[in-house]
């Protein structure tokens, strides 16, 4: 498992210019580091994911000092899949986050990994699909999606895909939910 930091900053929407600088002076003597940036549509919060660095301690202090009262967030990535849209740009992203319940965990990650995120790869438009555990805070699990256009979220091949009869069995156990459209800005 590959492990990604992400810096959450809410209550500040970033635009592309503060992402940039944020990146240039975090990623200064972290060679192998891969970021990526993006802002909310309808809340004032950036994402911005960390990825492949050594030193994962010392990009966490980092952040703290280059955003005060952001929150950063060690993830473990379970599962990476290529869209249907693999190889094109993906300037929209969609995360779902959450946690469930206990006697629900197992048919969560197996309705994810089995049905739900490959099924939402397959979609046209879809760019890449990924899982991730945060493993010491809430929400546990998010849920990534790289889209090439906004259409591709709610359309038909999409909307098919949210209604099979695991996903209604497993939504109810959902809990501390959150559903995210973001902005590529990064």
């Amino acid at each position: 498992m590959q492990e990604t930091i992400l810096l959450v900053s809410l209550g500040e929407r970033f635009d592309e210019a503060r992402a940039r600088d944020l990146a240039g002076r975090l990623a200064d003597g972290l060679a192998d580091a891969q970021l990526s940036g993006y802002a909310a549509l309808e809340a004032d919060e950036t994402y911005l994911y960390v990825r492949g660095a050594d030193a994962l301690s010392e990009i966490q202090a980092r952040l703290a000092e280059l955003v005060p009262g952001a929150h950063a967030r060690l993830l473990h990535r379970t599962l990476d899949l290529p869209g249907a849209s693999a190889g094109q740009d993906a300037p929209w992203h969609y995360i779902v986050e959450t946690d469930v319940l206990p006697e629900a965990e197992a048919d969560l990650n197996a309705w994810y990994d089995q049905e739900h995120l490959p099924g939402l790869a397959s979609v046209p438009g879809t760019v890449r699909a990924q899982r991730y555990e945060c493993r010491d805070e809430s929400p546990r699990y998010l849920a990534c999606y790289d889209l090439q256009t906004q259409e591709t979220f709610g359309s038909p091949p999409w909307l098919a895909v949210r209604a099979t009869d695991w996903s209604s069995r497993v939504r109810p156990s959902f809990r501390n939910t959150r559903r995210t459209m973001f902005r590529k800005i990064l």
